[in-house]
């Protein structure tokens, strides 16, 4: 494994990453670092404190392991999970992290984050990996401004634990279509257990209509002031109804007394979802970028 760079830089591993300048690092990045920053809270929080699977970028000059005399600054990072997610990735840190990821030899689910990292690291990687599912390379990340042009809906609601069986079939109806096949929905499955942890943390608006739901939208990831909605889905009986606006401006317009900093992101060939944002006010502040395997 490659630890320097040849101008310098210096990949630093997940144990000898310093919290602060990590924190330094996703403050900075925070609107897009969500992901990240929720779930490295998650480790610290943990009953017996974990490291995280982050890897840091520092260059020569900005403090290394061992000099206490000078804190070590970052000029990137990345989560490396199940899931490969860039904080921030220069081309000095994208030839490092790829580095890593090719050396590790482990599966990923997926690399997704702002478009500049992912597709730096895939650029990196694909001579050497297996074959992606989808790649899709432009993805508008939008932040919801504080003008919508559609009015709230009053069906919008936060779904209920007693919800969950009628919730789990439209998660994976959601799924489905946006990755292509549908996941795996069996008892303690991962996904199910996903799909439980939204609804049972609050974090899963509904409508419901004939006892069944017509609109879903997930808040997929959430840290500090700042919040991620996932999963958005509206029944194919219920679309083009100019119902979607309005379901999705009483999400936000909630899930902004718990988050102020709302956002999403969504694929450019995606015109439909793409207007039914603008309308209920978001604004691409970005560009994200996933590759899917």
């Amino acid at each position: 494994m490659k630890f320097f760079s040849g101008t310098g830089s210096r990949l630093v591993p997940p144990h000898a990453v310093p919290s602060g300048a990590l924190d330094q690092l996703m403050a900075t990045h925070q609107v897009t670092s969500a992901f990240v920053a929720e779930n490295v809270g998650n480790f610290r929080a943990a009953p017996t404190p974990q490291t995280a699977p982050v890897v840091g970028v520092t260059r020569r000059g900005l403090g290394l392991p061992g000099r206490r005399s000078q804190p070590m600054e970052l000029t990137g990072a990345c989560w490396v999970g199940s899931n490969v997610v860039p904080v921030a990735l220069d081309d000095d840190g994208v030839k490092l992290v790829a580095d890593h990821l090719l050396t590790a030899r482990s599966p990923r689910a997926s690399f997704f984050g702002p478009q500049r990292g992912v597709l730096g690291l895939w650029e990196s990687v694909k001579h050497r990996w297996s074959d992606p599912f989808a790649v899709r390379e432009d993805q508008p990340f939008l932040v919801a401004s504080e003008q919508s042009l559609s009015q709230p809906h009053p069906e919008v609601r936060l779904a209920r634990r007693s919800d969950f069986a009628k919730v789990l079939p439209a998660s994976a109806a959601m799924f489905t279509e946006e990755v292509g096949y549908a996941p795996d929905t069996s008892k303690e499955s991962s996904y199910v257990l996903r799909v439980a942890h939204l609804v049972t943390k609050a974090r899963t608006y509904v409508v419901m209509r004939e006892n069944k739901v017509v609109f879903k939208a997930d808040i997929g990831a959430a840290a500090g002031q700042i919040c991620q909605i996932q999963g958005v889905w509206v029944a194919p009986e219920y679309r083009g109804q100019g119902l979607a606006a309005p379901f999705m401006t009483s999400v936000v317009e909630d899930v902004r007394h718990r988050w102020p900093t709302v956002s999403l992101y969504v694929n450019s060939y995606n015109l439909p979802a793409l207007k039914t944002y603008h309308r209920a006010g978001f604004r691409q502040v970005s560009s994200f970028a996933t590759v899917l395997f």
